[in-house]
């Protein structure tokens, strides 16, 4: 290979690696290495409307602040068993009704972070850095949690991301990748490539690791992938019934990506998928219905693609926060405070609506216009760190926090 033909190639090698910031790339494994456990964490961009996905039926408060399209509204709710206040799901979650009959899907509402910011920014840093307030922090509780748990045995693809960027949360954890197409993970260009750049990276600067840790995850992807008759990678085939409609097709993709990297077998430990578009300001009857339909269905898909995974697969979703009670003049409703969290997994003691639920009541309310937060949102991650990852770092990986007893949302 000449020089021209080596910068060429260089040229589409780059995104393996380029944007990941500085200080991502340095860590020092610490324990013995992860345990067989996947957790998939899925953040619901822009401050999900809680009070219109699970609200309280015949709740006098709820139906005199919202019209009955922004509420969950009798017959069309979902009842829930083991659930207080007469809460019920929005029609859109049916699925979720399923799994949530059947177990598997447990809720917690009046959920979030504590401090009661209504700024996107900063509730997503705060709560992907694990923190009760701004910190001169840099990582985020998933890598402090990595980095304590991994050790040298710790695998290329054990912190996976299914989207384009790193999520705060993983920032500081150097070996997490990136992996928006499974079928696309690979060295672009000659294919003499990857061996050059594996003998130009042999250094120990920060930028050497990186491009290291970016090949090792390539090699062992590329290693794994069914190939068809001409070399290349095969196509992803499921039975499961992923939605395909415009406004569920990006997170289709993603937990697609997902479900085939984790078939893969290549010590996916954590993985984290982003679904954005819930800032409802206006237009929440029409745009917030297909939100929550995408999300149940391509979920319970997901989760049913992975029948085989299920005994240690468990699955999170949360938002930066919720929505206040009261609509606003433009048919939506503006940035809130409590919400609700959802965990998914055989694991999880589903089933049950968990958390002390505040009521709507204009003097339960925080600051008389949200609906209170009554359950740290990290008292539901850290039973899952603690139950399921075992970890013993738990004041490492949020600082400044405190638990009370445990939810029981995990099983034991």
């Amino acid at each position: 290979m000449d020089r021209r033909d080596f910068l060429r190639s260089c040229s589409a090698a780059t995104a393996l690696w380029a944007g990941r910031p500085l200080s991502s790339l340095a860590f020092a494994p610490g324990g013995a290495g992860f345990n067989q456990e996947i957790f998939v964490l899925i953040s619901l961009r822009g401050g999900m409307d809680g009070l219109h996905a699970l609200g309280p039926l015949g709740n006098a408060d709820y139906a005199a602040a919202r019209p009955a399209e922004l509420r969950v509204t009798d017959p069309t709710g979902l009842v829930l068993k083991n659930a207080p206040a007469g809460l019920a799901l929005h029609a859109k979650a049916a699925p979720f009704k399923e799994l949530y009959d059947a177990g598997r899907l447990a809720l917690v509402h009046a959920c979030g972070l504590t401090n009661g910011t209504r700024s996107h920014f900063e509730a997503i840093d705060l709560m992907e850095k694990g923190l009760p307030k701004a910190q001169n922090l840099r990582t985020g509780w998933l890598a402090r949690y990595l980095a304590a748990a991994g050790g040298p045995a710790a695998p290329p693809l054990g912190a996976v991301a299914s989207s384009g960027e790193l999520p705060r949360s993983l920032l500081g954890y150097g070996p997490a990748v990136s992996v928006p197409s499974v079928g696309e993970f690979s060295v672009q260009g000659d294919p003499r490539l990857a061996g050059l750049l594996r003998s130009l990276y042999q250094g120990s600067t920060p930028m050497h690791l990186a491009a290291q840790t970016a090949l090792a995850a390539v090699r062992t992807v590329q290693g794994k992938l069914p190939k068809n008759t001409n070399g290349e990678a095969s196509e992803y085939r499921t039975n499961a019934p992923y939605p395909t409609e415009w406004y569920a097709n990006d997170l289709s993709q993603a937990l697609k990506n997902l479900a085939q990297l984790i078939k893969l077998d290549v010590g996916l430990h954590v993985a984290t998928v982003d679904f954005g578009g819930w800032d409802t300001h206006e237009g929440q009857a029409y745009r917030f219905p297909q939100l929550l339909e995408a999300l149940a269905r391509a979920v319970t898909a997901f989760y049913n693609d992975l029948a085989a995974y299920h005994p240690r697969l468990t699955v999170g979703i949360m938002s930066e926060f919720g929505r206040r009670l009261r609509a606003n003049q433009s048919n939506g409703t503006d940035h809130g405070h409590g919400n609700v969290m959802w965990l998914l997994g055989q694991n999880v003691a589903g089933g049950r609506v968990y958390g002390p639920w505040p009521g709507l009541a204009t003097d339960q309310l925080d600051n008389r216009v949200d609906l209170a937060v009554s359950t740290d949102y990290r008292t539901v991650l850290g039973e899952v760190l603690v139950k399921l990852f075992k970890t013993n770092s738990l004041p490492q990986i949020f600082p400044e926090f405190a638990p009370r007893p445990w939810l029981g949302v995990v099983k034991n």
